[in-house]
């Protein structure tokens, strides 16, 4: 239990992205995720302009109500040229304000919403881009939820923040500055009582603030942990049932539950003080500006408007004070996602799909001279040891030996999805490291152990292994593929719709298509990786009849468990420890009583 659990909590920990603490590195870093929106910089600007404008009517809001407020209590309001003004052309102000700020505003929203979403399309285009160019080592060192977090949960905070964020900390900004200069026009006595409160106050909240996110975080964490729970659970109710440990089980939810109980207290306990804070201490601020204000009126100091003016003010830089804590956290999870994508866009590709490449055409003579092999992430362990042999063009080699003896490595480093740690391999006389990777692969057809079909119809699978190919070649290959005769039988044809990873097809039927698949894409050289190891004898039958279709004329490795299926071919390899042990055709090594290739034969035949 404790390994599945490990397993889902790394999974949902891609969904919050990091926040990374804001300094003078973390934020030139961060920056860098901005020349994607460089395509789109003059609908940026358009948008900040309105977005300035935007703001600027907000602050002319209070100003106008103070003048209202001067006009309804008969103090006169004046315009520069001496001229009184009306509350009729005061409301009229109001009309013509409110009436630019619903343009300003839409004007913003409607320019922003568009660089956001051709931003985001564009970083989740180089995203997939990169995806599909890293080399496996990557993918074996990193979860794929981890990985694909970055395209979901990472974008979608860079999204929030071109479209919201930003504009919303210019506005809190913009607010906090221009409220400072307003309320120190309309009074310096005041402002300087005002400025000696309420930083006090503003400190204090944000500590409480910092405070309640970490304990609201802490909550989460805890139902999360109470969600795995009874996730791993139903996906594994059988093992549940068949160990009797329903009461186990309710007990382990239960206890995670009183957990999330707990943290959850402690947050509401902290976010019910923090609210008293705020009345008192906000409030309470705002009553002692006030009553300084009033003892100002009172004393012929201010007039009401000025008062009006000076209270609104004072709740907008507030409002902006407390916003911008806000904020902060929110940048910070933008640093941090900001930063994750763009080391994964740091990451370093293969060299797929070089522009210039000229096509090649091969032969599919391989040659493998002292090839040694050791994973990157493990250079004390040996895989493979000095290992030399070759193939000719059209000829049928096997290799077998237990498990973990490195067969399938020796493949993987043909297809290039490891570096050799030394020797070579020549493909055609040529080291396969001087080819186009692209048009290398391009010449090698696979057919693994278990087959992995995507989510869509029957046509597209088999089309995968030539995307241009029409109709008539497709149903040729499933032909050859022993694949026709059950896909025609389906209502819909080649327009079945398989499911996820196959699921609504058999093992045979998922073979014969992935057999159809390297049929149509005709490679010169030829994997099938222990194709049949899986399957019912009727299956593995009609699979072995379709693979020999496959093999014709073409170089072919083959690694196989089930014995049977290589006695035809031209040549076995025994491969052990990481090393040939023995090689020679089917007769040759059964005749070996001691040899690991006999002893595997006989261990085989008892079995059956």
């Amino acid at each position: 239990m404790a390994a599945r659990s490990g397993m889902n909590t790394s999974g949902q920990a891609g969904s919050d992205a990091p926040k990374v603490k804001l300094t003078k590195e973390s934020f030139q870093q961060g920056l860098r995720i901005f020349r994607f929106t460089l395509p789109y910089r003059t609908k940026f600007i358009i948008g900040t302009v309105l977005l300035t404008l935007s703001s600027a009517s907000t602050m002319a809001f209070p100003w106008l109500i103070g003048k209202l407020a001067d006009a309804a209590s008969n103090n006169p309001v004046l315009l520069p040229n001496g001229r009184a003004v009306s509350i009729n052309q005061i409301a009229l102000g109001f009309g013509v304000l409110i009436l630019l700020q619903g343009l300003f505003s839409f004007g913003r929203i409607w320019f922003f919403t568009q660089v956001s979403e051709f931003t985001v399309r564009d970083i989740r285009q180089a995203l997939y881009r990169k995806f599909v160019k890293l080399p496996i080592p990557y993918f074996e060192k990193n979860r794929v939820g981890a990985i694909t977090s970055r395209i979901t949960s990472d974008v979608g905070i860079i999204q929030d923040s071109f479209s919201l964020t930003l504009a919303e900390l210019f506005r809190q900004v913009t607010t906090l500055l221009a409220g400072v200069v307003f309320i120190m026009i309309v009074s310096v006595k005041l402002s300087m009582f005002m400025l000696l409160t309420f930083p006090p106050i503003v400190v204090l909240a944000m500590v409480f603030g910092r405070k309640i996110r970490g304990l609201a975080k802490t909550t989460q964490d805890e139902l999360a942990k109470t969600n795995v729970i009874v996730e791993e659970t139903l996906q594994g109710i059988n093992t549940v049932k068949a160990f009797t440990n329903e009461q186990f089980e309710t007990q382990r939810y239960t206890s995670s539950l009183t957990n999330t109980v707990r943290a959850a207290l402690k947050s509401n306990l902290y976010r019910g003080g923090f609210v008293s804070f705020v009345i008192i201490g906000l409030f309470g601020g705002i009553v002692l500006v006030l009553w300084r204000a009033a003892t100002l009126v009172q004393a012929g100091q201010m007039t009401i408007g000025d008062l009006t003016q000076f209270a609104l003010y004072t709740m907008f830089i507030g409002a902006s004070v407390a916003g911008l804590g806000e904020l902060y956290g929110k940048v910070q999870s933008t640093l941090g996602a900001s930063e994750r994508i763009l080391e994964m866009l740091d990451e370093p590709t293969e060299p797929t799909h070089q522009p210039g490449a000229q096509p090649v055409q091969l032969q599919g003579n391989i040659e493998y001279e002292h090839v040694q092999f050791r994973y990157p992430t493990r250079p004390d362990l040996a895989v493979l040891n000095d290992i030399s042999f070759g193939i000719q063009a059209g000829e049928k080699i096997a290799l077998v030996g237990p498990s973990g003896a490195g067969k399938s490595t020796i493949v993987q480093l043909l297809m290039q999805f490891y570096e050799l740690s030394s020797g070579q391999i020549l493909v055609d006389g040529r080291d396969i490291r001087h080819y186009d990777l692209t048009e290398l692969r391009r010449h090698i057809g696979i057919v693994p152990q278990e087959t992995i079909l995507f989510g869509g119809s029957i046509r597209e699978n088999i089309a995968y292994g030539k995307v241009t190919a029409p109709d008539e070649e497709i149903i040729e290959a499933a032909r050859k593929a022993n694949a026709w005769q059950f896909i025609s039988s389906f209502p819909e044809g080649l327009d079945t719709l398989v499911g996820e990873r196959g699921i609504k097809l058999s093992g045979g039927q998922r073979q014969r298509i992935a057999i159809a698949r390297a049929i149509l894409k005709n490679p010169a050289i030829l994997i099938l990786d222990e194709a049949t190891s899986s399957l019912d004898s009727e299956s593995e039958k009609l699979v072995q009849s379709a693979m020999d279709e496959l093999m014709q004329n073409r170089t072919s490795i083959i690694i196989a468990h089930r014995l049977s299926t290589i006695r035809k071919v031209d040549k076995i390899l025994v491969i052990d420890g990481g090393r040939i042990v023995e090689q020679g055709t089917h007769d040759e090594l059964a005749q070996f009583d001691n040899g690991l290739y006999a002893n595997l034969l006989k261990l085989q035949f008892e079995l059956t």
